[in-house]
C-alpha cells in the first residue's frame, strides 16, 4: 500500500479543512433557507437530491486528496462543527432560531394559512396527510396545526362536545 494514499501532509488537511467548513455553511445555510423537513418527511426528490448534493460537494471539501487522512479529518470536522453548533443553540435562543428556525402557525381555530404553506413549501396535500395522521379528518377538526423547527406538523383537534 502507498503511504501517499494514507497520509496528508498538515498543509493539504488545512486546505480541507477550511473548504470543508465553507461547503458545511453554504450547504446549512442553503437548506435553512429551503424549508424544514425532517428526513423521515422527504419526498424522494428531497433524498435524491440530498444524496446528489453530498456527492456532489465531496470534492469541494478534500479536492484531489484522495488519502485515508484528509478523508477523516474532513469527517471529523463535520462532526465537530455539528457537536459545537448544536450545542451553541442549545445554550442561546438567538443562535437556536437562527440555526433551527421558528414554529409556523398553519391551521388556527380551523382557517389554514394558505400563505404560510406556501412561504414553507408544503403543499395542501402534505398539511392534510399530517391532519389525518393526527386523528384530524378534516381541517374544520383542527383547532390548531403547527410547523415545528425540526419539521414535524403538531396538530391539536377541536373538542367536541
Amino acid at each position: 500500500m502507498q503511504t501517499q494514499a494514507l497520509m496528508a501532509t498538515p498543509a493539504q488537511i488545512g486546505a480541507i479543512v477550511f473548504r470543508t467548513l465553507v461547503v458545511y455553511i453554504f450547504i446549512l445555510v442553503g437548506f435553512r433557507l429551503t424549508g424544514k423537513r425532517e428526513v423521515g418527511q422527504l419526498a424522494p426528490f428531497d433524498f435524491a437530491l440530498v444524496l446528489l448534493i453530498a456527492n456532489a460537494v465531496q470534492n469541494a471539501m478534500v479536492g484531489p486528496d484522495t488519502s485515508l487522512t484528509g478523508g477523516l479529518a474532513a469527517a471529523a470536522l463535520l462532526l465537530v462543527v455539528n457537536s459545537i453548533l448544536g450545542r451553541l443553540a442549545s445554550r442561546n435562543r438567538k443562535i437556536e432560531r437562527l440555526l433551527r428556525g421558528r414554529a409556523r402557525i398553519l391551521i388556527n381555530r380551523g382557517r389554514v394559512d394558505a400563505d404560510g404553506l406556501r412561504e414553507e413549501h408544503l403543499s395542501h396535500e402534505e398539511l392534510l396527510q399530517a391532519l389525518r395522521e393526527n386523528g384530524c379528518a378534516v381541517v374544520e377538526e383542527c383547532r390548531l396545526a403547527v410547523l415545528e423547527p425540526d419539521g414535524t406538523i403538531s396538530v391539536i383537534a377541536s373538542h367536541k362536545t
